[in-house]
């Protein structure tokens, strides 16, 4: 009798326990892993996103955002070439903004600026009664753009696809709000001037409405879908700056507006209306069958973000650096590298990018792809264009995409303390302490030795070449209680290593 007094005593302290751990965040169990449902946080780690059940990392090298909108441009054979690559994430505009073919300060084949009356949009046009040409309508709906994008989101999930859906971006120019159909000049239902600098505030007018019919019209139509998450809006600091950091470590810069000196945040103006819009989205869900994330796109290179709404899940920078996590790794949300670029055409700037600031803990990474292309969707263009994107690029995402889900995702996080000492490399790590680790070096020398804190034990070593996915060394290794060191040959000024746990 004693014995099953004290049994039941045990196990009454064994759930106690239990429920305390489970209050300080240790792990859920996978009963509490949904299998089905749209992409979220993963719950025990939400720097990373869990769908259909996995853990995941959003990896990818994509158009220029026009896959949507310009009719000219071959959806299905785009997705199919990112499913069979390996590309997991793609992201679209919506056509609330487009470009202008032909542009000079643009590429030179640009899926974001359709040719003329190629353009789709959610709006219907009619004929203008005053002036007898065709304006939006943006009380009617254009069903031909529905049923293209209810399309594009079915083959993207028969693809294993997610998308961005993003719903805004700044409008960079004179020239590109007066094709916008949000200029009242272009549709018949505002009847008050709106300059393009007011029209993503809250001091738009009547615009305001219009813009919260159309986002609620797009939850409607999308909530069906796993397989997306919203992004508010592209680049908002683009007309609304404000800067905040200065890159080259100069206090006095000749010109305080130069986005390739500064990181700039969007200004309280644009910021209240972006936490609008945010607002739109939520309410519109409320009564709806699925709940999706939010994205909300802050700043270029890196900057720690001084607050994150409470409906924002997945915090996006343009250019970014792997500071931007370690900044604002506490917000416990995806940290995304939304957007590469302007550092040259060559693959292996944005391949390195990549492999930085995965291993550094973000959970995103989206090479904009200039190798897309109507015509090309295979992405096999050459194009003349401020970034790279290619196959072979995208091959080498695929490397990192796969090595990186080879990991317990839901036990990783950044570890700063493990390399204790790496001549000659820059050391980026993440760890399960004991049990696995995660190593991407950047490298000013062809050889090295590291020396590494571990705990005792005996763990498998593998190196691998990040450009073509060879493990050029494997070996086993017993740990005591001395650092473990490891001897290193890196041809390729860069080398992954994964340590686990025998």
């Amino acid at each position: 009798m004693r014995t099953h007094i004290l049994i039941i005593v045990f196990l009454f302290i064994l759930s106690a326990c239990s429920d305390f751990k489970q209050g300080f965040g240790e792990a859920s169990s996978n009963a509490d892993i949904p299998a089905l449902g749209p992409i979220q946080l993963h719950p025990d780690n939400p720097h990373y996103f869990l769908y259909k059940g996995e853990p995941m990392v959003l990896i990818t090298s994509a158009e220029h955002y026009g896959a949507l909108l310009n009719l000219d441009f071959d959806y299905k054979k785009y997705l199919e070439t990112l499913g069979a690559e390996g590309m997991n994430y793609t992201r679209i505009f919506t056509g609330t903004y487009f470009e202008i073919p032909g542009e000079s300060f643009s590429i030179t084949y640009n899926t974001l600026a359709p040719e003329e009356k190629r353009v789709i949009t959610p709006w219907a046009m009619v004929i203008d009664d005053l002036s007898g040409k065709y304006r939006y309508d943006l009380s009617s709906w254009n069903e031909a753009y529905f049923e293209r994008l209810r399309d594009l989101m079915t083959v993207a999930e028969e693809n294993n696809v997610i998308v961005e859906v993003t719903l805004f971006s700044s409008i960079y120019r004179d020239e590109h709000w007066d094709i916008s159909p949000q200029n009242p000049k272009n549709n018949v239902n505002i009847d008050h001037e709106i300059n393009r600098f007011d029209a993503q505030t809250l001091n738009n007018g009547t615009l305001l409405q219009w813009q919260e019919n159309f986002v609620k019209k797009m939850v409607q139509e999308l909530n069906t879908f796993d397989n997306f998450f919203f992004e508010i809006q592209n680049e908002p600091w683009s007309d609304h700056a404000l800067p905040v950091l200065n890159l080259i470590n100069k206090e006095n810069l000749p010109d305080r507006s130069d986005w390739s000196y500064n990181a700039h945040l969007a200004d309280e103006f644009a910021m209240a209306w972006q936490k609008k819009i945010a607002s739109f989205i939520v309410e519109a869900e409320k009564n709806l069958p699925k709940k999706h994330l939010i994205a909300q796109n802050y700043v270029n290179f890196k900057v720690p973000i001084p607050s994150v709404e409470e409906n924002i899940s997945i915090i996006n920078f343009h250019y970014n650096w792997p500071e931007s996590v370690t900044w604002n790794y506490g917000y416990n949300k995806v940290i995304g590298f939304d957007e590469s670029g302007f550092a040259g055409p060559e693959d292996k700037v944005y391949r390195k990018q990549a492999w930085r600031f995965i291993h550094a803990g973000g959970g995103l990474f989206n090479n904009l792809d200039y190798s897309f292309f109507s015509g090309y969707e295979d992405g096999t263009l050459e194009n003349d264009a401020p970034g790279g994107g290619s196959v072979t690029l995208r091959k080498q995402l695929r490397i990192l995409s796969d090595y990186i889900h080879s990991f317990d995702l839901v036990s990783i996080k950044p570890d700063y303390t493990s390399i204790v000492h790496a001549p000659g490399l820059i050391p980026y790590v993440l760890s399960n302490p004991g049990q696995e680790y995660a190593i991407f070096l950047q490298s000013v020398t062809d050889s090295s030795v590291i020396q590494a804190n571990i705990p005792s034990g005996k763990y498998s070593v593998k190196h691998m070449n990040t450009v073509n996915g060879e493990v050029v060394k494997e070996e086993t290794i017993e740990v005591g209680n001395e650092m473990a060191l490891l001897d290193l040959l890196i041809p390729e000024g860069e080398l992954a290593i994964s340590i686990k746990r025998i």
